[in-house]
């Protein structure tokens, strides 16, 4: 009997200097696949030799699409002599070029895998669509906390849970940042969507997608390294608070020397996840492979989320609000 031959799929990477960007070139090894181009403006991406070291690799653009267009155009000639087209490209360059750069993977006759948040502004979302269907190719993103077992496993005893139950739900989430954040693009909402988009996106992804779409959206607190409100979602009454400011995490975590607290109750009950996400890109990529990815339609109701989040205007210490504020000076 004759044994197939699965040929391995040619990945391109923009933003391989990211900090995310290790996890994705783990994910394209771990699934048999190859990185044939890589792309970043900063060009100390020495991580690429232990993975592969014989991915071509560009620090202009221009270049990098021209590349990509090449290689399409060769696998189209009959002298292409094998498979040379990139089937994918992954997306992770800052925040505010997520929508340029996956259509830039679409014109290309590429799948986009896109790190979180997909875009900054919901309209954007309409637009990939169109361009989607223009192109006949798909717009995937990384939701991987979604893929946790402890996560998946909440998800499935809300679902069989009592109907008409509301839970009451507290996330807390810090993660201290140094002076650097403020002056990297990550510091400027602009380009990164503000504090709640930067590091609480997954957040409001996984709560909707175990407890339901959000029936209200409100805001206490809202600044540059801070933010907090209120959802209502169908199945639970969410307090949220979200910082980058070390003072804000629980004195014993301090004492312990560490600089981020996360945490998650569900009626008073702690929700613990904080191991277990070594390998959740990887997981992430082989649902894309195998037709099972988060696409645009996915990722809306977190991106809706955020945007109303950094456009709203707090009502400060009114209502549910979560107590990490009592012990914060309001303006």
């Amino acid at each position: 009997m004759k044994t197939e031959i699965i040929e391995p799929l040619n990945f391109a990477l923009i933003g391989a200097a990211g900090y995310v960007a290790p996890r994705h070139m783990k994910a394209i090894r771990d699934t048999g696949n190859q990185l044939v181009a890589a792309l970043d403006p900063y060009d100390g991406v020495g991580i690429m030799d232990s993975y592969f070291p014989a991915a071509d690799f560009f620090i202009e653009p221009e270049r990098f699409d021209r590349h990509l267009d090449k290689l399409r155009r060769l696998e189209n000639s009959r002298k292409s002599g094998g498979h040379k087209k990139v089937d994918f490209v992954s997306i992770c360059s800052p925040n505010y070029m997520h929508d340029a750069h996956i259509r830039l993977a679409l014109r290309n006759d590429c799948n986009a895998i896109c790190e979180k948040p997909l875009v900054l502004n919901p309209w954007n979302l309409d637009a990939l669509k169109v361009i989607e269907k223009e192109t006949g190719r798909k717009v995937y993103t990384i939701l991987q906390v979604r893929h946790h077992p402890v996560i998946s496993k909440l998800h499935e005893i809300v679902k069989k849970g009592p109907a008409g139950k509301i839970y009451d739900v507290d996330l807390t989430y810090i993660t201290s940042r140094g002076k650097w954040y403020y002056r990297s693009w990550k510091g400027d909402i602009s380009k990164s969507g503000g504090v709640a988009t930067n590091i609480g996106i997954h957040f409001f992804d996984l709560l909707t997608w175990i407890f339901g779409p959000v029936k209200e959206n409100r805001v206490h607190l809202l600044q540059t390294d801070r933010a907090a409100g209120f959802l209502e979602l169908e199945k639970a009454r969410v307090r949220w608070f979200l910082s980058l400011n070390y003072e804000d995490i629980p004195l014993n975590i301090r004492k312990k020397g560490l600089r981020t607290y996360r945490s998650l109750t569900k009626d008073s009950e702690e929700i613990e996840f904080s191991e277990g996400f070594t390998d959740l890109h990887t997981e992430s990529y082989r649902k894309i492979l195998a037709g099972k990815g988060f696409g645009i339609r996915d990722a809306k109701t977190c991106v809706e989320i955020v945007y109303q989040i950094r456009n709203s205007t707090p009502i400060g210490l009114k209502g549910d609000y979560h107590p990490f504020l009592k012990k914060i000076e309001i303006p």
